[in-house]
């Protein structure tokens, strides 16, 4: 849910604070079927309107929400007051309220295209797609001369997985207002999609005919023929987009590709070689050839390795070029040559040292190889170069708590805390839950508990957070209805995480019901891709405990095989028998676990 908040605060929150402007209230509210209020009652409702208007456009939200909530004790169908209140609802972490209550403004004032274009964009962005089409659907039918809403309607068919009603939304889109090339190209890599290449090939030659001085085009249809190994074709087109345009990026590309189809590497490598050292394309046009022509040779699974001579080439042409670096050390790093990718990154830090693209990809370069003590380093100079940049007060504790140097860790997190901006409520509770994950370390599980509590109520939503803290409680055997609360949360928010359904399983075997545990364990088994040895001894555990102490006893080997080392697994296998875990072994145990993902 965080990040459909970042998206809204652009320009639906725009949308949604334009609504203080509003015209008087018996204007501004179109809700036919609006309680009669007495005159006594809508003078009420008018001061406490107005008033949180005008607190609103003072900046002054809370205050002003509470105007807003008093109108609607006044009137309860108030379709102004509830559309204002769900803008505060999105401003607070809290969509689900938000819909809800532009559920009933819609249902109030049914004819208000701002009021039902909010709700179904709230929707889309929530990735409730079905309801959000619905939402569009009526509105294209009510406001026929707005055409556009076509397109959101489409967005919402193709995040569904309706690609043939998308496309026919599309064609609505196109009817109304002509041949446009975004349309056309949205719908030919629909048509790709669900693999349909010669309704795509159609969409290219109207696009084609339409544009007949654009080079892209015949390149494009040349590609199509050459994924039919038409090769023939595919070359006739190429040459005819050369003519229209020599220095295309586009075309070096496909020739290269034309080359490699028919088996010329050498010559494939030589296109894209005579590209890039051509003096009349700039640098820009260069790199897209060369990005290009990478993409395609991994998506063709060819060897990739002789592409690094390709940007030596470029890097020989243009030295001083960050952008350049930077797009040479993330090829470099895709190679898993860390190093040399390193070195690219501190080259651009060292001349740019305000380039904070440079940083960032060296500190997650850093993180990715387990490089702490250079994380530290980054983030040290990075706080004074940008002290505004939140990653870089998060990370030290990061690298703080993998060194197991966890007060330290704690001590980053907490002077971090102090320059989060206080409406980044999802970022506050990320760096309070790393908290209670390290005071879980130190054995001090009242302060985590609290840390925990503290970092929900700045997001309930925060998964990380309901997952540690449902599983340290079934560890410690305490609460665990709550735990089981909070872990059944995690599970309906990402219903395929192993690990979540290991937790619920592990919470159930706690409280004595096998068959509910067995029946998790066995599904987080099944979604398991990482072979967790702590799974498979979980399993083992809530086998033996059903009556199955055969396949419990192979359990337990197998976690041991898979690299897990603990004395009571030892002393299962070796007595055939099930034992508790110590104290220290539990607290071990959550390394292995590995419940304390970064949450940011």
């Amino acid at each position: 849910m965080v990040k459909y908040i970042k998206k809204l605060t652009g320009t639906l929150c725009i949308l949604l604070y334009s609504a203080g402007t509003a015209a008087p209230y018996a204007v501004a509210d179109d809700n036919t079927n609006r309680q009669k209020l007495s005159i006594s009652e809508q003078r009420k409702f008018d001061y406490f309107y107005y008033e949180g208007v005008r607190l609103k456009n003072a900046a002054k939200y809370d205050a002003s929400y509470e105007m807003f909530r008093r109108c609607l004790e006044i009137d309860s169908t108030s379709s102004v007051a509830m559309f204002d209140i769900s803008s505060y609802y999105i401003q607070m972490n809290q969509p689900e309220k938000a819909v809800v209550l532009l559920r009933k403004t819609v249902a109030c004032s049914p004819h208000n295209q701002e009021y039902r274009s909010t709700l179904a964009t709230l929707l889309f962005n929530m990735s409730m797609f079905g309801e959000a089409a619905e939402e569009y659907e009526l509105l294209i039918r009510a406001f026929p001369g707005k055409p556009e809403l076509n397109y959101f309607l489409a967005e919402a068919y193709t995040r569904m997985g309706e690609i043939g009603k998308a496309i026919d939304a599309y064609n609505m889109l196109e009817n109304s207002m002509g041949m446009h090339e975004a349309i056309s190209m949205e719908k030919f890599q629909l048509y790709m999609t669900i693999e349909q290449p010669d309704s795509a090939f159609n969409e290219l030659i109207r696009l084609a005919g339409k544009f007949p001085m654009e080079s892209r085009y015949p390149v494009m249809i040349g590609d199509l023929y050459l994924q039919r190994d038409d090769t023939v074709q595919a070359l006739k087109y190429f040459k005819q987009a050369w003519e229209m345009d020599p220095q295309s990026p586009y075309y070096p590309v496909s020739m290269a590709n034309y080359y490699e189809k028919t088996g010329q590497k050498d010559a494939a490598k030589q296109q894209i070689q005579e590209a890039l050292m051509n003096a009349r394309l700039d640098v820009n046009t260069k790199m897209n050839i060369l990005v290009r022509y990478i993409m395609q040779l991994q998506r063709s699974k060819q060897d990739i390795d002789g592409a690094n001579t390709l940007f030596g080439t470029l890097l020989e042409q243009h030295p001083d070029e960050a952008r350049l670096k930077l797009a040479y050390g993330d090829f470099l790093a895709t190679q898993n040559k860390f190093d040399e990718a390193r070195f690219q990154y501190r080259l651009v830090t060292e001349s740019e040292p305000e380039n904070i693209d440079a940083w960032q990809q060296l500190l997650r370069l850093s993180l990715q190889t387990q490089d702490l003590d250079e994380v530290l380093r980054i983030c040290n100079k990075c706080q004074e170069i940008f002290p505004d940049a939140m990653e870089f007060r998060f990370y030290p504790g990061v690298a703080y708590y993998q060194k197991k140097e966890y007060q330290l860790a704690i001590d980053m997190y907490e002077a971090g805390l102090r320059f989060v901006p206080k409406d980044n409520q999802s970022l506050i509770s990320d760096f309070y839950g790393q908290i209670g994950d390290t005071y879980f370390h130190l054995k001090e599980t009242d302060k985590a508990f609290d840390a925990y509590e503290e970092a929900l109520k700045y997001n309930d939503k925060n998964i990380v957070v309901l997952n540690n803290y449902a599983y340290y409680l079934s560890l410690l055997k305490k609460d665990l209805s709550k735990a089981e609360r909070m872990s059944a949360l995690c599970i309906k928010m990402e219903p395929d995480n192993a690990i979540y359904i290991d937790t619920y399983a592990w919470i159930f075997f706690v409280q004595g019901n096998y068959l509910l545990a067995k029946m998790y364990i066995e599904q987080a088994l099944s979604k398991d891709k990482t072979n967790s040895a702590e799974l498979v001894d979980h399993y083992g555990d809530i086998l033996y405990l059903s009556g199955e102490k055969e396949k419990a006893l192979e359990q337990w080997r197998k976690a041991k095989e898979q690299g897990k080392i603990n004395a009571t697994l030892d002393r299962k296998i070796s007595e055939e028998t099930y034992f508790e875990e110590t104290a220290e072994e539990l607290f071990n145990s959550i390394d292995e676990k590995d419940t304390g993902e970064t949450q940011q």
